[in-house]
């Protein structure tokens, strides 16, 4: 199955090699990108149905990408939230999780767990 996958991360050189790599590597199917806490949590929320995934990064334009974690609290079952950070130290991680994030992968080193990550979800 693809995953329907909402990016939220304000590089865009970033974000299109994510894209890219993640659609070559890890069958997802991009449904739409922010740059904002606002845009992030106004998408996410208001289409509800219409995403699997949601990678996050932290440090956005405006607000962070704890905002948008915040307002996902409450979505489906199913729903998986996962942070792509350069700032993935423990204090985050353990936040990150008191907030329901499912994964928190460092953008440095981490992107083949988040390869990883989605190849198993798109399998379950």
């Amino acid at each position: 199955m693809q995953l329907r996958t909402y990016i939220v991360e304000d590089n865009p050189t970033i974000r299109e090699n994510l894209i890219s790599t993640l659609e070559e590597l890890a069958s997802i199917k991009p449904v739409g990108t922010a740059e904002t806490e606002n845009d992030g949590k106004s998408w996410l929320v208001s289409n509800g149905e219409l995403w699997d995934l949601a990678i996050v990064d932290l440090f956005l334009k405006q607000g962070s990408g704890l905002g948008v974690i915040s307002a996902l609290r409450g979505r489906k079952p199913h729903q998986r939230v996962v942070v792509l950070s350069n700032y993935a130290t423990p204090d985050i991680r353990k936040r990150c999780a008191q907030l329901g994030v499912d994964a928190v992968f460092d953008k440095s080193n981490e992107i083949d767990g988040l390869i990883d990550y989605c190849i198993n979800y798109s399998a379950a």
